[in-house]
């Protein structure tokens, strides 16, 4: 979708058209773009403050709970939080029940270090009924331990609300490198990952879009979608193949094959017990 910043009740408005449209097509999780309530590019930390809303009370929140419960949805959406004097760049986790769960962004992009905290909630993992959900926003997925993190806990899927911009000498011929990197994550971690990104441009502020769901193998099972128009994606995936066929042959099995005898344990610390 694509996102207007300062306009919060038509952003709202055009993601539920789109979340009506991906449900009556049969969608059972949905994913939209990061700050896709408030819009992106803020010129004033007061501006930021006034676009946001807390979690799970605020308005916009209240609308995809609905929405999702109306429709017996699952969805992942980014928001802009407040809570209390700090700002957050969220990831919302909605079910048919109401709020899941929430991840902040931890590795914040450009200015937005001059308006969000740091992420202080690590990188959950949520269980559900149609699979077990790991979430993080954009930059993010440039640490491959964003990745690893929600694999080692069990994760079948990561949701990425994202909000792309060029990468200087990237060949116009060639796929984006955001996907590139999600081809990758998804097959090195064996999990299934959709990266919802946005469109258009923002007070000066390109965005790519080439939204796309990747299998565990790594490879595209819906997208990429365009560079710059709406649209919704579409993908069928049985999410416990992540973990049924992780075993790449009799003998290797990507992430019980990791030597953590031979380098950093901290890639080990928030291992869940049996999901290897």
């Amino acid at each position: 979708m694509e996102p207007i910043v300062g306009k919060k009740d038509d952003n709202l408005r055009r993601s539920i058209e789109m979340i009506e449209e991906a449900a009556s097509n049969g969608a059972s999780l949905v994913v939209l773009p990061e700050l896709c309530n408030s819009g992106y590019v803020f010129e004033t930390r007061e501006e930021a403050f006034a676009l946001s809303e807390a979690v799970p009370a605020g308005p916009t929140m209240e609308a995809w709970i609905q929405v999702a419960s109306e429709h017996s949805l699952h969805m992942v959406a980014g928001i802009n939080e407040r809570d209390g004097d700090a700002l957050y760049n969220t990831s919302v986790v909605i079910g048919p029940h109401g709020h899941v769960g929430t991840f902040r962004k931890v590795h914040l992009w450009n200015e937005e270090n001059l308006f969000f905290e740091p992420g202080n909630l690590g990188f959950p993992v949520f269980k559900t009924p149609i699979g077990r959900i790991g979430t993080f926003i954009c930059y993010d997925g440039w640490f491959p331990e964003s990745y690893r993190l929600c694999a080692l806990q069990g994760a079948d899927i990561v949701c990425i609300p994202t909000n792309w911009v060029p990468i200087p000498g990237q060949d116009k011929d060639r796929e984006a490198m955001a996907n590139i990197l999600v081809m990758a994550a998804a097959h090195s971690n064996s999990i299934f990952v959709a990266a919802a990104d946005r469109v258009g441009n923002e007070r000066a502020q390109p965005f790519i879009g080439q939204s796309l769901i990747v299998s565990y193998t790594g490879w595209p099972i819906a997208g990429p979608a365009s560079v710059d128009k709406e649209e919704i994606i579409y993908a069928e995936a049985n999410l416990a193949d992540a973990r049924r066929k992780r075993n790449w042959n009799e003998y290797n099995q990507v992430l019980r094959d990791r030597r953590s005898d031979v380098y950093d344990e901290m890639l080990g610390a928030q291992v869940a017990p049996g999901w290897y």
